[in-house]
């Protein structure tokens, strides 16, 4: 891994992405954090710019001056829930823009200036096998699945290794929003929720030398809600 580790993390102002950028920041590496509003922390190595991942524009001009980058790893998202027959089509492609899109951009723009050896990280959900109520969400999250198996296939000769985490219920601010209220959190049956600095765990060793030979898969993390 080369010393001077560079990561880009979206989402950052809360929940996945802020754990993981602080994990990131204590073992090191220079944060480029990218978030809708201001992160509550900061520190050495960490820079943020603002960023609505909804907007291709936006987007595209938060990383477009980024030189040299070891990873990208897309934590920002958001979930609406609604049962067939009730659904909104624009939450629908409001989640896909902010949980698929946003990452084809940013993969896309970064790639080229990301160096061999590198990482590519997506933050799913457990629901990508399809949960009742969740339709819409849960399928951008399994798209999260296809892009990136595909660019694992891709990026092999230049040893990038692109992976997906998927959680099930994490204590972030994300299970009290009223727009997911229609499906309530149901705790797992190991007893707790996840907290977001173990999905950060997660995120970490698959960023770093131990994690170099993983790729193409989606890594479960649910305390016992799949079983």
């Amino acid at each position: 891994m080369p010393a001077d580790r560079t990561a880009v993390v979206s989402g950052v102002s809360s929940g996945i992405g802020r754990s993981v950028a602080v994990r990131l920041l204590q073992d090191g590496w220079t944060v480029i954090g990218l978030s809708r509003l201001r992160p509550d922390f900061d520190g050495d190595g960490f820079s943020w710019r603002h960023c609505d991942l909804a907007q291709p524009d936006s987007t595209a001009t938060a990383v477009g001056d980024i030189g040299s980058v070891h990873a990208l790893i897309h934590a920002a998202g958001f979930q609406v829930s609604g049962r067939l027959g009730d659904l909104d089509p624009d939450d629908g492609s409001r989640m896909y823009a902010v949980h698929v899109d946003a990452a084809i951009r940013l993969a896309n723009g970064l790639v080229s200036r990301m160096t061999d050896g590198g990482r590519i990280l997506l933050i799913g959900s457990r629901t990508a096998i399809g949960v009742a109520g969740k339709s819409q969400y849960a399928a951008t999250k399994a798209a999260l699945r296809a892009l990136a198996r595909s660019w694992a296939t891709e990026l092999v000769p230049r040893r990038i290794t692109v992976n997906v985490i998927e959680p099930g219920p994490t204590d972030t601010a994300m299970l009290a929003d009223p727009a997911r209220a229609a499906t309530p959190p149901v705790v797992p049956p190991l007893g707790r929720l996840i907290h977001p600095e173990e999905v950060a765990a997660l995120a970490h060793f698959l960023l770093t030398d131990s994690g170099a030979m993983i790729t193409g898969q989606h890594l479960t993390i649910c305390g016992g809600a799949s079983l």
